[in-house]
């Protein structure tokens, strides 16, 4: 009789242990599995710039009050223009103009301010030794930069023959009429030429032939 109590009651303790032991346990989920990382494109890297330090340039300016010839500013315009446009089609260089009034003492400021652009230094005057009272003669000097040193200097003549110096023949329409500021610009364009041929970067232009 005492066995079979002793039986029972064990048989309740293991029961009793048993459901504990169930109650304790937790269902476990597994944990979602960790998203795969997607890589980041990497960032377009920026272009750099060209290192533009050995390219040469040409900084054109004129001097409109060096004279007192009172010429009018479309003179001046004319050479520049010409004169740019002819070291552009004749070199590789950078030319820039100056928009404003440029003094001889300006222009050895701005070339030794410079590290690779040779400034160009122009002037106008009536030829007092010409055939006409109102003959033009172009002057442009070129200092280099850094030193301000005179690379090449030169004088273009408007009409009439001189030994050195170029001479331009000023163009005329089918009616005669003279256009000053075309001559002018043609003027620029020889100046311009031999600035190029000074520095050996001179080379030929398709068509030379001037518009009128």
């Amino acid at each position: 009789m005492r066995y079979r109590h002793f039986a029972a009651t064990l048989l309740i303790a293991l029961c009793a242990l048993s459901v504990q032991a169930q109650s304790g346990r937790r269902r476990t989920t597994p944990p979602p599995a960790a998203p795969i990382p997607t890589p980041s494109p990497e960032p377009t890297p920026t272009p750099k710039k060209e290192d533009r330090d050995d390219e040469l340039g040409f900084l054109l300016g004129a001097d409109r009050y060096s004279s007192n010839a009172n010429l009018p500013f479309s003179y001046y315009d004319a050479v520049l223009r010409g004169c740019g446009d002819r070291l552009r089609a004749g070199s590789s260089a950078i030319v820039d103009v100056a928009g404003k009034d440029l003094s001889r003492g300006d222009a050895i400021k701005k070339a030794k301010a410079e590290t690779k652009s040779y400034v160009v230094y122009m002037t106008l005057s009536y030829d007092t030794a010409g055939r006409r009272a109102d003959e033009v003669l172009l002057e442009y000097i070129v200092f280099a930069p850094v030193t301000a040193k005179i690379v090449t200097s030169g004088r273009s003549y408007m009409t009439g023959r001189r030994a050195g110096p170029v001479v331009v023949q000023p163009p005329r329409t089918r009616d005669g009429v003279f256009y000053p500021e075309e001559t002018l610009r043609r003027m620029g364009e020889e100046a311009g030429e031999r600035i190029l041929k000074a520095m050996h970067l001179n080379a030929p232009v398709p068509n030379k032939q001037s518009a009128i």
